[in-house]
Order: structure tokens, then C-alpha cells, then sequence
């Protein structure tokens, strides 16, 4: 964290453990730049609240300063889901500050916070998810590398379900072709192997031996997906490939990768898989954020009930 990232005035003590929870989360729990980032900004802001209420060291936290700062997040009209984020975040760094003996004990062991909001994004119908790869199969008759390139990737982000950030993270040697799984790094760099399906083989072989040359430059290193100039594509061009191709399926809803990621889930579940090995699939670290999908099916059960049972 930069100088202009620590609140003014935030007492010397409180701004060097932020630097040294900073140092923390980003070489001992190896998370993401933006996971960092979004983790100290909460805490910068928990603490800025507790220096304006008069503390001057993290060792003065309490249960009642926590609360104080959440009430006036809900007052100045945060969203449940934020602050259930911030919730999360204080938690973390206060147990922190515990186990470390930074402070006595963990003020935030027992702080609550309002359920966040679980609401889905639309996803996509099984036609309507085949429209869309047929869709972007047409564009690609015309075999240029692009065409290729954006068949390869949404059938892998169908077929597998993984993040749009994992996509453009893949090299070609975590494709295992004669297994037909990808070796993904997921959220803290965590290692999972996800499998596809002949669709997306049959996809990703047309681009790697017949699209991927045609872009690929001296500096595409071992990257799977490559932009227009060769380089590693990166997730502002994914996002507008989905969204484009999803433009060419009528009646679709505008979903971007991540919609499509909740298209997978939703229909690995409809298919029959068990809730356990979706969340594995996903790189879910919590069943119960896997578990969230479980409605989409319930509300496909409950109309087949409606129409087909007699007493129904």
C-alpha cells in the first residue's frame, strides 16, 4: 500500500501493521493483487473509523468499534452484500492481530453481519448454449485464428465452468489432452484439474494446431489464448467475445464469462451431478457458495411438478 493509499492521519502504529497485514496477505496466503487490495482497503477504512473515535493502536479495537463502523457503513446506504464483505474483512484482519500478538484477544470473533444478497445472474438455456457456440462456429468458417481462438474459448468457459481470470491464465501444457482436463490455478493460486468434455477438444485442437500459430509471436510465451498482436489475451477481450456472440442468439440474456460460469453449474446440477463434486469443479472453497445454485434447479423441479402431477 502507498502513502496516498493510508487514510490521513491514521496514527503511525495502526498505518505500519496495514503494511505488515498487507505483506501478510500477499506472500503468506498468496492472494490475488485485487484480493489484496480489496481486503486493506476494508481494514484501512476500519481503522480510520477507530482513530477518528479516539484509539490509536490496533490493540484497541473492540467488539463495540467494529459494530459502531458497520452501522455507519448501513447508514451511509452500503449494500448487504458490502457489508457482509467488510464484515468478513474485519474478521480476518482481527483474527490476525490475535494469533500474531498484535492484540490481546480477537475482537471480531463474535461481530455479525447481515446475510449478503445471493441473487444469480440469468444464465443461459442448454439450446440456448449451444446457439451460442454454433453461433461463434459460423463466424469461424471463414478459418481465421480469431474465429477459432473464441470457439476454443467458450466452449472451454461452458465446459468447465472456471473464471474468466483462470482462462486467460492457462498455458498450453496445463491442457492434458489424452485425459481431457485442464489444470487450472484458482483463487490463492490453488490447483485444481477440471475436466471437459469432445466439444471443447474438438475445439481447442482446431485453434492449437491451426489458430494459435497464425497469432503467435516471439514474445506469446507458453499462453494458451492469444490476443489479435500474439500477446496473452486478457479478460477485457474475453468479456467482449461473450458478449458479442451472445448478441447472435435471440432471446438470450446478455451474460458476460461469468454468467457462463453460472450456466455450467446450473446445468451440471439439472444433469445430476452432486452439489460436492460441483463445488470441486468451481475451485469453491465453501460448499455453501456452491450451494447458491441449488435454487435454479428447484424452481425447474417445482414447474415440472406444477404441470405434470395432478394434485399439484
Amino acid at each position: 500500500m502507498s502513502d496516498e493509499d493510508v487514510p490521513a492521519g491514521l496514527p503511525e502504529a495502526m498505518a505500519r501493521v496495514l503494511g505488515e497485514y498487507e505483506r501478510h496477505l500477499a506472500a503468506e496466503r498468496d492472494l490475488t493483487e485485487h484480493t489484496v487490495r480489496a481486503y486493506v482497503g476494508d481494514v484501512a477504512g476500519l481503522l480510520d473509523h477507530a482513530a477518528r473515535l479516539g484509539h490509536m493502536d490496533v490493540n484497541q479495537l473492540d467488539l463495540r468499534t467494529l459494530r459502531s463502523w458497520l452501522a455507519k457503513q448501513q447508514t451511509m446506504g452500503r449494500s448487504r452484500t458490502t457489508l457482509a464483505r467488510r464484515a468478513t474483512a474485519a474478521r480476518v484482519f482481527t483474527a490476525w492481530l490475535a494469533r500474531t500478538g498484535r492484540a490481546p484477544v480477537d475482537a471480531g470473533a463474535s461481530l455479525g453481519a447481515p446475510k449478503a444478497h445471493r441473487a444469480l445472474p440469468p444464465v443461459l438455456r442448454t439450446d440456448e448454449a449451444a446457439e451460442l457456440v454454433r453461433a461463434a462456429a459460423e463466424h469461424a468458417d471463414d478459418g481465421s485464428p480469431v474465429g477459432l481462438r473464441d470457439v476454443a474459448m467458450l466452449e472451454l468457459l461452458y465446459a468447465t465452468g472456471i473464471r474468466v481470470g483462470e482462462l486467460v491464465g492457462l498455458d498450453v501444457d496445463d491442457l492434458d489432452r489424452e485425459r481431457n482436463v485442464v489444470r487450472v490455478f484458482g483463487k490463492g493460486r490453488k490447483e485444481r484439474s477440471v475436466p471437459f468434455g469432445r466439444p471443447a477438444a474438438r475445439a481447442l485442437d482446431f485453434w492449437i494446431k491451426q489458430g494459435r500459430p497464425r497469432l503467435a509471436v516471439p514474445d506469446s510465451g507458453a499462453a494458451l489464448f492469444l490476443g489479435a498482436r500474439g500477446g496473452r489475451i486478457d479478460q477485457r477481450a474475453v468479456r467482449t467475445v461473450v458478449h458479442r456472440r451472445i448478441a447472435d442468439v435471440p432471446g438470450a440474456p446478455d451474460i458476460g464469462p461469468h454468467g457462463l460460469r453460472h450456466t455450467a453449474a446450473t446445468h451440471l446440477l439439472e444433469g445430476g451431478a452432486d452439489l460436492r463434486s460441483v463445488q470441486e469443479l468451481l475451485g469453491h472453497a465453501s460448499l455453501a457458495t456452491t450451494q447458491i445454485y441449488t435454487h435454479v434447479s428447484t424452481d425447474r423441479l417445482r414447474r415440472a411438478y406444477q404441470q405434470a402431477h395432478p394434485r399439484a
